[in-house]
């Protein structure tokens, strides 16, 4: 038997498919033409879900099939609608009337940054702003208050790592402040171990350092089981504090500007478990900035609970050919079992299908917030 016959009725079945969904599709034009004349709201959750409940029902045994295949059909042609009722009015307004030019190389910047002078954040806040006298905030929580009271108009904070994953704390902060994010830099990691002059490895019982640092350097733990690490405030005030104490029982990871900044010897270097660690910072501000050669961009919003809400609203990005880099759910102060999500994808506004896009999401997901389009600076 040959498949020539069944591939033959396949392309045929095929055929008459795409026929059909470019009929479907202006149809969904005149509807959009109907609700705009009418006043009318896009999208109508209850008719969707009376459609799909059908569609699942005459499928028969492939009704899931079917039912995704819908949604995703119903979800372009929404988007088409949308983009013909020009949705989003505000958010649009707000991208296009985005500042296009962020003060890098300003010396009167008031920028916030986390931890004492020689930590990874005070790399990653002279990478971005060259000139600037940075004020140093203990807290990621203080750096927020910082911008919110207009102490400072940037703010530079830690948002992920290579190895150890999301700073959850970050990701909650940015959630709940919405601030914008202006650009985002990538540092380097190299830890050392540094000690206070005349400490050996042997004498060691206690390391200090962001939860952060000790876990990009677990490893080194396993293989030192005598040694407790103890969480600080940051790598760079676990030196300082190991400075000042004078205590030659401890030590603390942290870089190597900072152990030379605090008068610590450095007795370990590299000994990170990813010889490639790399932490990303972000820039937050109130103000929305957009410089035209921004190429990523973040968003967080709510979904509701209905089957497939994640997957229809991830396709829509598909459809559009956006590349995804990342997806990250944090649970929803003041509520049992909700989420926000917040998302980063490739792209800049300029693009017209992108703008058209986020406008749609704007009037459809609860909660929905562009945080920013940003350009991110590599590690040269």
């Amino acid at each position: 038997m040959s498949l020539k016959p069944i591939r033959d009725e396949i392309d045929n079945i095929d055929n008459q498919i795409i026929e059909l969904f470019k009929q479907r599709m202006n149809c969904s034009k005149k509807v959009a033409e109907y609700k705009l004349e009418n006043g009318m709201q896009i999208f109508n959750a209850e008719r969707e879900m009376q459609i799909l409940d059908a569609v699942e029902e005459r499928a028969g045994i492939y009704g899931g099939s079917a039912r995704q295949l819908y949604s995703t059909i119903m979800e372009i042609s929404r988007a088409l609608q949308h983009d013909m009722l020009g949705s989003g009015e505000k958010i649009r307004n707000e991208i296009l009337s985005a500042d296009k030019n962020i003060p890098f190389a300003s010396d009167r910047v008031q920028v916030a940054c986390f931890g004492v002078p020689g930590t990874y954040a005070h790399q990653a806040t002279l990478k971005v702003f060259p000139n600037c006298t940075p004020h140093f905030y203990p807290s990621f929580q203080d750096v927020f208050s910082a911008i919110q009271n207009g102490e400072a108009e940037f703010g530079v904070v830690p948002i992920e790592n290579s190895s150890a994953g999301s700073v959850t704390d970050v990701y909650d902060l940015m959630l709940k402040y919405r601030f914008h994010i202006a650009a985002a830099a990538d540092i380097s990691v190299n830890h050392v171990l540094a000690v206070n002059k005349g400490t050996a490895i042997s004498d060691i019982t206690k390391v200090y350092s962001h939860q952060q640092a000790l876990s990009q350097c677990s490893d080194f733990f396993r293989a030192h089981s005598n040694i407790t690490p103890e969480k600080y405030i940051s790598t760079a005030a676990s030196a300082k504090m190991l400075s000042e104490t004078g205590d030659k029982t401890s030590a603390a990871i942290c870089s190597e500007e900072a152990a030379e900044t605090y008068g610590l010897e450095i007795i370990l270097r590299g000994f990170q478990n990813n010889p490639n660690n790399t932490t990303r910072f972000i820039v937050i501000s109130k103000k929305l900035y957009i410089e035209e050669n921004a190429d990523k961009i973040s968003l967080c919003f709510s979904l509701p609970h209905i089957t497939g809400s994640l997957y229809s609203t991830l396709c829509r990005f598909a459809v559009h050919g956006l590349n995804l880099t990342k997806l990250e759910s944090r649970p929803k102060f003041g509520t049992s079992f909700e989420y926000l999500f917040y998302l980063d994808f490739t792209g800049n506004t300029s693009d017209k299908d992108t703008l058209n896009l986020l406008s749609a999401l704007s009037d459809e997901l609860a909660e929905f917030s562009f945080l920013g389009n940003y350009r991110e600076i590599h590690n040269s």
